[in-house]
């Protein structure tokens, strides 16, 4: 991690204001696998607060794998407080991977490129579920989420940078280490906010 901070110091003098004022980012990790992918399809558009709510329920109420996901009944999953369009996606998920159209396990083996060839494939993954998945689970280093509206925010505010092809173009200085760069505009966010994120 001192290696990708260094880097991304050099870079732009903004990466060391941030761990001046607030120290170091936490470095996410989540489990590979069918959970984190239903945990992150809960998370998409709404607070991470509220999705992991969510999570917990069918966590608490269920098993959460795919045998027992694809045939749960949708009125189950309202009451989880899953809304009809996430219940959706969350099965298309769990018969693919019962169908054998995606293997999650070898996931981890596989490029960047061919995971998001993979995933993308599955209504209801798109490329921030992705992102995240790579950046959590498969600790790819050198992704900017520009989906997620907190990087998008963050960049805005700091680098005064609104258009997000610009944001793109400006964060390919950052590579190799643009999620580390990531993880400090999270930071930046959160602890502006005086919010606490447990991954």
């Amino acid at each position: 991690m001192q290696e990708a901070i260094d880097f991304l110091i050099n870079k732009n003098p903004i990466f060391r204001e941030i761990i001046e004022k607030y120290g170091l980012p936490a470095i996410p990790k989540r489990p590979q696998g069918f959970e984190t992918l239903v945990l992150l399809i809960l998370e998409q558009q709404v607070s991470i607060d509220s999705a992991k709510a969510a999570f917990l329920k069918i966590k608490a109420c269920t098993t959460c794998n795919p045998e027992t996901m694809a045939v749960l009944p949708d009125q189950e999953y309202r009451n989880l407080g899953v809304s009809r369009q996430k219940t959706k996606y969350i099965k298309i998920l769990a018969e693919a991977i019962l169908n054998k159209e995606l293997d999650v396990e070898s996931l981890a083996s596989k490029s960047a490129k061919q995971v998001r060839e993979e995933l993308i494939k599955l209504k209801g993954i798109g490329n921030w579920t992705i992102d995240i998945y790579l950046m959590f689970c498969l600790q790819e280093s050198d992704l900017i989420p520009l989906g997620d509206i907190a990087v998008v925010n963050t960049i805005k505010e700091l680098l005064n940078i609104h258009d997000k092809q610009e944001m793109e173009i400006h964060a390919e200085q950052w590579s190799p280490y643009r999620s580390y760069a990531t993880y400090l505009l999270w930071h930046y966010y959160l602890n502006k906010r005086n919010r606490k994120i447990t991954y």
